[in-house]
């Protein structure tokens, strides 16, 4: 069911068997499995998450279809097999030992802060890349998942021998058009002025002749979401192709504040079942350890749905056909 604040109420009264924080391709995943294995599963959804804004996946089979279809796909699916599903932000998970209760923000305005509870919990809130902060951020989003790139592995055979802007937020994350580089050459390194570049780090794209530009950028230029340059505020224009961008990433996870969670950096250490350090809590696709694909997302819902059912299958009692029990023991 599609809950609206209507079915808040009752909602709250009852005892979930997983929640899923997060409604991509992996949460969506896990939802579907555990829907299917006829357990209870709520999925709460924030809303344009790191997929939503991808246009084409032509990596994940069996047809190239947009972020935005795959996820409407895989809610009516999760919904079509009973799961239930809530537009909304997790604010706050609190363990009381033999429960999870999830605190939610419920609409932006007017807001209601309904609580949910659950018997395992599973994290796949994904991350947000950051993007070039613009004068007009319309003007990213008009080519930003297009030929505007922010996924090398995704995308890096779209770019194969163009004219591309690999536009890095760190000194660090220059290093990423040393792997560009496989799959072209023709590389400009824009920095927008936003940190220094070391004299090390500037030998070496001289060596590789990619150039730096440390100028700010003013607009992406183009029509029709296909980027063909990049304005800088001097007035200036380069010629591109393609782009990506390599700016970090924002991880959406505060809500686990409370869990003392192994990490690896800040990537959550999960076993081969994608569960955590605390036996009731999973997590998957890039909130964990691992390759930052949908792919690989989908599996990890695959995993994680099927453990929980496993754990609670255990636990339950086994059902027996009485009928035929009550037969034999009259015979």
């Amino acid at each position: 069911m599609l809950l609206k604040r209507e079915h808040l109420e009752a909602k709250q009264s009852e005892l979930y068997d997983a929640i899923i924080v997060g409604g991509g391709a992996g949460g969506l995943s896990a939802a579907v499995y555990l829907a299917r294995y006829n357990l209870k599963v709520l999925v709460i959804e924030k809303g344009r998450g790191r997929s939503f804004w991808m246009q084409e996946l032509w990596n994940f089979v069996p047809e190239v279809i947009s972020g935005k279809e795959l996820l409407q796909r895989g809610q009516q699916m999760a919904l079509g097999y009973g799961a239930d599903v809530l537009n909304g932000y997790v604010e706050d998970v609190e363990d009381t030992g033999d429960e999870f209760r999830v605190r939610v923000k419920y609409r932006l305005k007017n807001s209601e802060y309904p609580v949910f509870r659950s018997r395992y919990l599973i994290a796949a809130s994904g991350i947000m890349d950051v993007l070039p902060q613009l004068a007009s951020m319309q003007n990213v989003y008009e080519y930003a998942g297009y030929n505007l790139h922010v996924c090398l592995i995704c995308d890096g055979y779209e770019m194969l021998d163009k004219r591309a802007a690999l536009i890095a937020g760190s000194e660090g994350l220059i290093n990423a058009a040393f792997v560009l580089n496989w799959f072209t050459p023709y590389i400009s390194v824009l920095t927008m002025g936003a940190f220094s570049v070391s004299a090390s780090m500037r030998e070496k794209l001289a060596e590789h002749g990619y150039p730096l530009i440390e100028k700010p950028i003013v607009r992406f230029l183009g029509q029709n979401h296909i980027m063909d340059g990049i304005e800088f505020a001097d007035g200036s224009v380069l010629p591109v192709d393609t782009g990506l961008i390599a700016m970090g990433s924002i991880r959406h996870n505060a809500y686990l504040h409370r869990f003392n969670l192994d990490k690896d950096g800040e990537d959550l250490q999960t076993d081969e079942y994608c569960r955590t350090s605390h036996p009731r809590i999973f997590a998957l696709g890039d909130l964990k350890k691992g390759l930052n694909q949908v792919s690989i997302a989908v599996a990890d819902g695959t995993l994680a749905g099927t453990m929980i059912w496993r754990d609670i299958r255990r636990q339950a009692a086994p059902r027996k056909w009485l009928t035929n029990l009550r037969q034999t023991e009259m015979a």
